[in-house]
């Protein structure tokens, strides 16, 4: 049997303890203490075993400004943080949700003529 290198192990065991400082140090992990795990769009909870889908927002949009109060962050799933790029891409070219290029909204009304059933039915 091999024997233990002990200065090898101190060595390893130190280095992955520096990590997890880093680790802690990083915006992600910080927000993650601050703020419960819940998207802040859809309300949707997360444990640790789905915390992977739980992602930190910048609200300005730079990720160089991280205050340590958290005050530039938001947690949201990936849906919703993804969702919320896809506006700002669209601001940036000029679409507004008054003015939406790809075609509008529906015209269709499915209760336009309920009214008129129902005092027809009385």
């Amino acid at each position: 049997m091999k024997p233990i290198d002990h200065d090898k192990l101190d060595r390893v065991v130190h280095a992955a303890r520096q990590a997890a400082d880093a680790r802690a140090a990083g915006y992600r992990e910080r927000a993650l203490k601050i703020y419960p795990w819940i998207c802040g769009r859809c309300a949707r909870e997360f444990t640790h075993a789905n915390l992977r889908e739980l992602t930190v927002h910048h609200r300005d949009h730079n990720h160089d400004n991280n205050p340590p109060d958290g005050s530039n962050w938001e947690l949201l799933c990936l849906y919703c943080h993804d969702n919320e790029h896809q506006k700002q891409i669209e601001a940036d070219r000029g679409y507004t949700e008054a003015r939406n290029d790809r075609g509008g909204g529906a015209t269709h009304n499915p209760f336009a003529g309920l009214q008129g059933l129902l005092k027809g039915g009385k």
